[in-house]
């Protein structure tokens, strides 16, 4: 049975416990003990196996501005449009889990047998400490670090106030040390944490804290910046060199990157670090398949931002804003037809019938973990699809933003990390050069708190972060270290509608849709085909769920903006604040900054 979805563990019965005020000084209920448990390295497999609940691969991007529009409950949705309070906000609930790790490693000293086998499990379990901790760094910034199990008597570390972000973060990153220097490199089974994988964390981590130390000023912490991107680009080479990964890239351009997400097959595949293997013999899936046409849609920004497939940008197109969703895909880097649906795609390859787009979405649906096999999608919560947690992509992309913050990256360095994901769907190279001589004015614009001689390369590295690991779960975590939060305040934008009346979306030049005023007023498609007008969908702007930028032309917007519109406080909203009950129960616990 995968591990993933062991269900008889310690730590999952350790996991139901409630979060009341008295939760950190209880002893474990559970029905094996401490004085006959964790005695050998068996013992310590067994209770981390049930840790494996922390990790969780993504498929979307539903926090950030890669999504246009999502119907479901968003919490940073909310927050950018003020519905967020210490009252309302949910959170500061990772307590168990850590209680859970912290038993374990209270308890490891007792444990005899292979001493590597030991510290390969004590490092597993540190691994997830340090993943839960730095999750609540990013949250709240300065949280309270607890090492050991609080006893009953502990009121004094149970009532704790906050420790510093520095020495959390110096904590977190002892943990992931250890781990990489304990835990066993084993490659026969990618769906265990391995020495790879702390050092995809290690990396992970090191470069979200050392660009967040960077861009954020008001911490005080600049100085120390440089150390954790020496470090990230060290872990990240060191993997690099030692750990035997690849790109996939068999030659088949775009099929190879589509294969990353929507097969299931790829325990094998070189270019996965650490997996969420899923079977259906075994009955584990997951939901990909909401990612087409369900509860959201992508962005008209991150559509901007894939290359043309000569290496130019898309931005520098002369009207390049006014292109329809017919025009926008020709001759782009073919990430984008893999990521965003295109054009004359077929949810059944068998069929002739091409997808028809929803402008109420804005018209860019997410293509990318979309199962295109009938037989790995299931139905609801049933797709068999495999699901990378880390790739061996995201570490090129780690190491060359490291460097290029540092000022010393080379083209070399470029050859070794971007230009190899771009040679897998057939794209340039980048030029380090090139890029530093002419920043991208585009991209500039959208991230003026980037300087300095790396400026281009710079810009050119999110671009490329950006398009390649879109709807992975990384892009919000990206706005927020690179402190370009404003972009989530900015309304979205769908495709371009050039006025009212029919449109083709599906690329055969035969209008498949039309956009009106209002039931009734039809006037701008009575000159369409009897043929053609029978078949086409109709969408109507009096319906208030989106609107045109010009009223009768431009992008689709949607109508809660213009109800609710969003504002990013760059005062508060960098952090979000810790529930009020948290506060009354612990008097000593202080909000995150602007949110006193």
């Amino acid at each position: 049975m995968r591990l993933f979805q062991y269900i008889l563990t310690l730590a999952g019965i350790f996991l139901l416990a409630s979060c009341d005020d008295d939760f950190l000084q209880r002893t474990p209920q559970t029905a094996i003990t401490k004085e006959d448990f964790f005695n050998s390295p068996r013992d310590l497999e067994t209770y981390t196996n049930g840790l494996y609940g922390n990790l969780g691969a993504s498929w979307d991007d539903i926090y950030s501005d890669n999504i246009s529009i999502y119907t479901g409950g968003n919490e940073t949705d909310n927050l950018i449009r003020g519905g967020v309070t210490p009252a309302t906000v949910g959170g500061w609930n990772s307590w168990a889990q850590l209680r859970s790790i912290n038993y374990m490693l209270d308890n490891t000293s007792k444990t005899t047998g292979d001493a590597s086998l030991i510290n390969h499990y004590v490092g597993v379990a540190r691994f997830f400490r340090a993943l839960i901790y730095y999750r609540m760094v990013k949250r709240y910034g300065d949280v309270p670090w607890y090492s050991h199990v609080m006893g009953t008597n502990d009121e004094e570390m149970l009532y704790k106030a906050k420790d510093p972000r520095t020495v959390v973060v110096d904590s977190v990153m002892s943990d992931l040390e250890f781990a990489a220097a304990n835990v066993l490199p084993s490659r026969t089974n990618n769906t265990l944490v391995t020495r790879w994988a702390a050092l995809a964390l290690l990396s992970k981590i090191a470069l979200h804290e050392g660009t967040f130390r960077a861009y954020h000023d008001e911490l005080g912490l600049k100085a120390s910046a440089p150390q954790f991107l020496q470090r990230a680009a060290s872990a990240s080479q060191e993997l690099m060199e030692k750990g035997g990964f690849e790109i996939y890239n068999t030659g088949a351009g775009a099929a190879d990157f589509r294969a990353l997400f929507s097969s299931n097959n790829l325990s094998a595949n070189k270019e996965v670090i650490f997996l969420q293997k899923n079977s259906k013999e075994e009955g584990v899936a997951n939901n990909t398949h909401v990612v087409l046409d369900w509860q959201w849609a992508l962005s008209g920004s991150l559509a901007n931002e894939f290359l043309m497939k000569d290496g130019t940008a898309f931005t520098s197109l002369p009207g390049y804003d006014k292109k329809t969703f017919a025009e926008i895909f020709r001759d782009r880097d073919p990430r984008m037809a893999e990521t965003i649906m295109p054009p004359g795609f077929s949810t059944v390859p068998a069929t002739n019938n091409p997808y028809v787009i929803k402008p109420s979405f804005g018209g860019y649906l997410q293509l990318k973990f979309y199962p295109r096999d009938p037989a790995l999608r299931g139905g609801w919560a049933l797709n068999y699809t495999d699901l990378p947690i880390f790739r061996y992509a995201e570490i090129l992309l780690i190491n060359a933003e490291a460097k290029a913050e540092l000022g010393t990256i080379t083209q070399g360095d470029l050859d070794k990390t971007v230009n190899l994901l771009r040679r897998r769907v057939k794209m340039p190279d980048l030029s380090l050069s090139a890029a530093n001589s002419s920043p991208d004015p585009y991209l500039a614009a959208r991230y003026p708190a980037v300087t300095g001689a790396s400026k281009g390369v710079i810009l050119e590295i999110r671009r490329e972060r950006r398009t390649e690991m879109a709807c992975e779960g990384l892009r919000f975590d990206d706005l927020y270290r690179w402190k370009s939060g404003a972009l989530l305040g900015q309304d979205s934008k769908g495709m371009y509608v050039p006025g009212l009346g029919g449109l083709d979306v599906t690329g055969d030049g035969v209008a498949d849709i039309a956009i009106l005023k209002a039931v009734g007023e039809e006037a701008p498609i009575a000159g369409l085909p009897e043929e053609v007008k029978s078949k086409v969908v109709k969408y109507y702007l009096s319906d208030g769920s989106f609107y045109l930028s010009n009223e009768t032309s431009g992008n689709i917007m949607f109508g809660r903006d213009k109800q609710q519109p969003r504002s990013f406080n760059e005062a508060k909203y960098y952090y979000f604040p810790i529930p009020l009950e948290q506060t009354i129960l612990n008097k000593n616990l202080k909000q995150p900054k602007g949110w006193e």
